[in-house]
C-alpha cells in the first residue's frame, strides 16, 4: 500500500508543535501533491499516506495524527465507513473531508459519521491550510456550497414527498431490518442507506428511525398490510 511515515518535525512558525497530518486518497498524484504542499510549511508534519479507508483507520491508530484529510470515494472501505470506524474506536483525530463531491448523498453521511469539516478539492491552497489549522483546533469547516446546502435543508426540512427508493428503505426499517440488511436487500451500500434515512428524516421532520416509522404509519405512507414492493 502507500503508507509512509514522516520524521519528527521542528516547531512551527509560531513556536508550537506542528499539526500532524494523515492523508487518505486513492490517487497517488493527489496524495503526492498534498504531501508536498503541507511538508513545505513548517506548521505541518505529514505522518503518512493511505490509499483506502481501511489503511487510513490502521495508520490513524498507529500514528495518532491531529487531522486526517479524507477522500470519500475509495476502493474497499470508503471515506464515510472509515470516518464511522474512527469515531467508533474513539480516535481523537479530526477528520477533514477533501473531495470533489458536494451533493447531499456525500455531504450528509460524512457529517453524520463525524467529520469535522468538508472541503472541495478545488479549494485554494491558503484556504486549505486555514481549514486544517481550524480543524486541528476543533472548529467546524465547511465549503461555501456545502454550508449553503445544509442551511437549505434546515430551512425546508419537509420539502418533497418520499421517493420510491426511500419508501423501500422505510418499509424494510419498519420490518426491523438493520442498515446492513437493508443494504443487502436493495443492493446498495450502507452509506447510501444512511443517506436515504437522513433524507427521510428531513422530509418527515423527525430525528430518528423509530419516529420516521411512526410518522409514516400515521400519514398512511406505510400500512401493516401493504404488500412488499421489492
Amino acid at each position: 500500500m502507500s503508507a509512509t511515515t514522516g520524521t519528527s518535525g521542528a516547531a512551527g512558525t509560531n513556536g508550537a508543535a506542528p499539526i500532524r497530518l494523515l492523508i487518505a486518497d486513492d490517487h497517488p498524484v493527489v496524495r503526492d501533491g498534498l504531501s508536498g504542499m503541507f511538508a513545505a510549511d513548517p506548521d505541518f508534519e505529514v505522518l503518512g499516506e493511505a490509499a483506502d479507508g481501511a489503511e487510513a483507520v490502521r495508520l490513524a491508530r498507529a500514528l495518532r495524527p491531529d487531522v486526517i484529510l479524507m477522500d470519500l470515494r475509495m476502493p474497499g472501505m470508503d471515506g464515510v465507513a472509515a470516518i464511522t470506524e474512527l469515531a467508533r474506536s474513539g480516535s481523537s483525530a479530526r477528520v477533514l473531508v477533501l473531495t470533489t463531491y458536494d451533493t447531499d448523498s456525500y455531504v450528509l453521511p460524512a457529517i453524520e459519521a463525524g467529520a469535522t469539516g468538508y472541503l472541495l478539492k478545488d479549494a485554494p491552497r491558503d484556504e486549505l491550510l486555514r481549514a486544517v489549522r481550524a480543524a486541528a483546533g476543533g472548529e467546524a469547516v465547511l465549503a461555501p456550497s456545502v454550508a449553503a446546502r445544509l442551511m437549505s435543508r434546515v430551512r425546508a426540512p419537509g420539502a418533497g414527498p418520499l421517493s420510491q427508493r426511500e419508501l423501500n428503505v422505510l418499509e424494510l426499517v419498519a420490518a426491523g431490518s438493520t442498515n446492513r440488511e437493508v443494504a443487502a436487500r436493495l443492493f446498495i451500500s450502507e452509506s447510501t442507506v444512511k443517506s436515504h434515512l437522513l433524507n427521510i428524516y428531513g422530509k418527515l421532520g423527525v430525528g430518528d428511525r423509530a419516529a420516521a416509522v411512526a410518522v409514516a404509519f400515521n400519514q398512511g405512507l406505510l400500512t401493516p398490510t401493504k404488500p412488499d414492493r421489492l
